[in-house]
């Protein structure tokens, strides 16, 4: 069971993402905050496994508050949920320790994808963040890519655009333990810990 807590101001949005967690079994909702600060406060205690956080919020935004919860609890996995898709948002948001970012037009059933994803060590995006993080990615040459093979590149591309790992060893034809020593190898020639990190180090962020 992965339990999980959201922090949103809209009661609406934030009744309707609770619904889409209690409508699966593997998942568990915890507890709703409406600002960072009381989230801050509480979530500490609650320990929960994911946290799905709007970035505009009253007072400190989700951003920060990502950023004050991922220094108290590292063990804490982040989903960005909302309707920003410009550059700074997402990459500030991977900054501060966000592994996950969609929108908040995603539908339901990629929702419980995502945060299923997460869990598994993943790091879902909707595919218009993962497009314009590509788009920046493309848009310099970053001497860091002499680093990597092009078959790592092409597994973290598409990690990028939000392919789950299963998707990624079918679409290149590999097995599923091959696309995880690519990321094993990835994270030792960039010497990152996780995807997020690789991906801060390519962008230059």
């Amino acid at each position: 069971m992965i339990n999980i807590c959201i922090i949103e101001d809209i009661l609406d949005i934030q009744q309707g993402l609770r619904s889409v967690i209690e409508s699966d079994d593997r998942l568990q909702w915890v507890r709703s905050f409406e600002t960072a600060e009381e989230a801050i406060e509480c979530i500490p205690k609650l320990k929960p496994d994911v946290v799905i956080t709007d970035i505009n919020l009253p007072g400190k935004n989700g951003i920060e508050c990502v950023f004050e919860l991922k220094s108290i609890d590292s063990e804490i996995q982040f989903i960005m949920f909302t309707i920003y898709e410009d550059n700074d948002q997402v990459f500030e948001a991977l900054k501060a320790g966000a592994t996950g970012y969609i929108l908040k037009n995603t539908n339901p059933d990629k929702i419980i994808e995502a945060i299923l994803e997460l869990h598994e060590g993943g790091s879902p995006m909707s595919p218009k963040i993962a497009r314009k993080v590509l788009q920046s990615f493309n848009k310099a040459e970053n001497p860091v890519l002499q680093l990597i093979s092009k078959r790592e590149r092409e597994v973290l591309d598409l990690l990028s655009k939000g392919y789950l790992y299963k998707e990624i060893a079918d679409k290149l034809n590999i097995t599923l333990s091959t696309v995880k020593r690519h990321l094993n190898h990835i994270y030792e020639k960039l010497q990152v810990q996780n995807k997020t990190e690789a991906v801060n180090k390519l962008y230059g962020k």
